[in-house]
């Protein structure tokens, strides 16, 4: 089995608690993993445990400066240049990731366009690598997303077999949802489904249900105060909630089945 998924939704619903426990599963089923941080506020290794100095040595591809002028032929600080659009990425993931617990991540980083545009020799590498992370022949890409998939291109978009949108009983982030729907359905994405996290009685979960629709839903993750502090003694929500690995594993089950026999 191969997937591809984009892990989406507003800010503080749990996207990266989410994507590190879908991770770990399937790096204990013996799948090969590359988990993509590509928040700009990016935690995804505390979310899979990762050691303290192993999260201190990660670098963000988009502020490995001498790495973004050698692939585009730039100069670094120097606005108005030309520089190369289509760089080499092929070789990134694999001197770049860092392991632990069977997975493997890439924090992407961001790109702080104030005053030179959308333009620049990082975004083009971030972009191209996205693509080429996305498209490329892997097990299993997981990659936990800003709200929106506007950083990805149309190709890019539709290598993708599914995008996955974490709300929580609110209607914000449930609008957060259709918007990312209608996104996804302007470049021809039909696989868009819902988790619902920090879900606390059957009337958070009934409200989910009346605003996304029962057939976008896969499933719910309950609130749990250790899973909400996990990463305050460095430790993965996987390690710390059997329930809620429990309930991911449900979620994961019923994703395959909407998603696995298109692939």
């Amino acid at each position: 089995m191969k997937m591809k998924m984009a892990i989406t939704g507003k800010g503080g619903v749990g996207k990266s608690t989410f994507s590190a426990i879908i991770s770990r599963i399937y790096a204990e089923e013996g799948y090969k993993v590359l988990a993509v941080d590509a928040d700009p506020d990016p935690n995804l290794a505390l979310a899979l445990g990762f050691p303290q100095e192993m999260i201190n040595e990660i670098i963000p591809i988009s502020e490995m400066k001498k790495l973004v002028a050698e692939r585009t032929n730039s100069t670094p600080g120097a606005f108005g240049k030309m520089f190369k659009i289509n760089p080499k990425v092929d070789d990134i993931p694999e001197r770049y990731c860092k392991e632990y617990n069977g997975v493997r991540v890439l924090t992407m980083g961001t790109v702080d366009t104030g005053g030179t545009g959308c333009i620049c020799p990082e975004n083009v590498l971030l972009k191209k690598l996205t693509s080429h992370l996305i498209l490329q022949n892997k097990d299993i890409v997981i990659m936990d997303m800003e709200a929106g998939i506007e950083h990805l291109g149309r190709g890019t978009a539709q290598g993708v077999d599914v995008f996955v949108v974490v709300v929580e009983p609110g209607i914000r982030s449930i609008q957060t949802y259709h918007h990312v729907k209608k996104l996804a359905k302007d470049i021809g994405i039909d696989k868009v489904f819902v988790v619902a996290n920090k879900i606390k009685n059957v009337e958070d979960e009934k409200y989910v249900l009346e605003n996304v629709g029962e057939d976008a839903c896969l499933g719910f993750m309950y609130y749990r105060e250790i899973v909400g502090t996990s990463d305050r003694v460095n430790q993965s929500p996987y390690d710390c909630s059997k329930e809620t690995v429990e309930e991911v594993k449900k979620i994961k089950e019923k994703l395959e089945k909407h998603v696995i026999e298109n692939i």
